[in-house]
């Protein structure tokens, strides 16, 4: 496992320039600081070889330059989690620089104490935090409802299309614990057998939030199970840009077309251990002001646990929704896929 507090190649003031290496990208433009000028461009600092880099001289709260919307979305396809330090934005700025990536995709709604939520429709409130800014309470069913982001998941997976980008921006960070970790979906992909790839290529999981809830014990109202129903996904996906190919997994993942559903949740645990192994995972320790950005298209992430009855975390997300539907991008038929296979399993 990697972690952002002893990796080496992070953008920290402690580290010296000489082991800072810019990354050069294929076609990226304008990585060079200005040296005795005011001007200067992003950078990307690798934090792990193909898989996380931090963003230095980046202010999302402005207007980026060309060059540095261009050096930015490069890394974002050639990398899958970007580090964006020391960011000071307002929810509007926040939306602003996430509808860059993409539509946004809209915060579900889950009957949570009755409560207002405290942020824009079009962020994700992933805090400890009440309406009046009082952290909740033991029983509290948004409590019950945010412990599910602590099982290894993949945005909006649960819906027929699901996120393409998440962008975590934290305002507020308890003293310990509390850390992001994330998955190398290609890395993952890339190890496995090639038996176990041909098994599952082609493949489709049917994911829903309530599998994932139902595993942390959250039961779910029959209107929400009805309003949010299991949707079909593919297992196996095509990153367009670089051209890898990467696991599609989930918590949320609770069945697959045309396998029983013991073999299936077999299946599904066998693939959630192998791509959570040490070695593909990156484990960030958050700084105030961090704003975190990765690919679902390729990567899972979860939440670690923290005192939430002590310390207070405003962590907010914007969502970006992908292109379409993940079985339309394979080319893959849920209805006609793997029909009658499951007297065969």
């Amino acid at each position: 496992m990697t972690d952002r507090a002893a990796a080496p190649g992070v953008s920290r003031p402690d580290l010296a320039p000489a082991i800072r290496p810019a990354l050069s990208l294929p076609g990226a433009r304008g990585r060079e600081r200005k040296v005795g000028t005011r001007a200067m461009t992003v950078e990307i600092w690798p934090v792990t070889e193909t898989f996380a880099a931090e963003v230095g001289d980046a202010d999302l709260s402005k207007p980026l330059s060309a060059a540095d919307w261009r050096t930015i979305e490069d890394a974002f396809h050639e990398f899958a989690v970007l580090i964006f330090p020391d960011q000071r934005m307002t929810q509007e700025q926040h939306v602003a620089f996430a509808r860059r990536f993409g539509p946004i995709d809209p915060s579900m709604i889950v009957d949570l104490d009755g409560v207002k939520p405290r942020v824009l429709t079009d962020i994700a409130d992933v805090s400890n935090l009440m309406p009046d800014g009082a952290i909740w309470g033991a029983d509290s069913r948004l409590r019950a409802f945010q412990t599910g982001n602590q099982l290894w998941h993949t945005d909006s997976s649960f819906k027929e299309v699901p996120a393409k980008a998440s962008l975590l921006y934290m305002r507020a960070i308890p003293p310990v614990g509390g850390q992001t970790e994330f998955a190398d979906m290609r890395a993952a992909w890339d190890a496995l057998p090639d038996d176990l790839k041909a098994q599952i290529d082609g493949r489709i999981a049917r994911h829903a939030i309530a599998y994932s809830r139902a595993r942390q014990g959250f039961e779910m109202s029959e209107e929400e199970k009805t309003a949010m129903p299991a949707v079909p996904q593919a297992m196996v996906r095509h990153h367009g840009y670089s051209g890898r190919t990467g696991l599609y997994l989930a918590s949320h993942a609770g069945r697959i077309d045309g396998m029983a559903d013991d073999a299936a949740e077999a299946l599904l645990q066998r693939l959630m251990d192998h791509a959570t192994r040490r070695r593909f995972v990156y484990s960030h320790r958050w700084r105030a002001g961090d704003m975190v950005m990765w690919d679902n298209r390729c990567t899972m992430h979860r939440g670690l646990p923290y005192d939430d009855l002590r310390w207070p975390r405003d962590a907010q997300r914007a969502t970006v929704l992908d292109a379409a539907p993940t079985c339309e991008q394979e080319g893959l038929r849920p209805d006609e896929l793997h029909l009658g296979a499951v007297a065969a399993e």
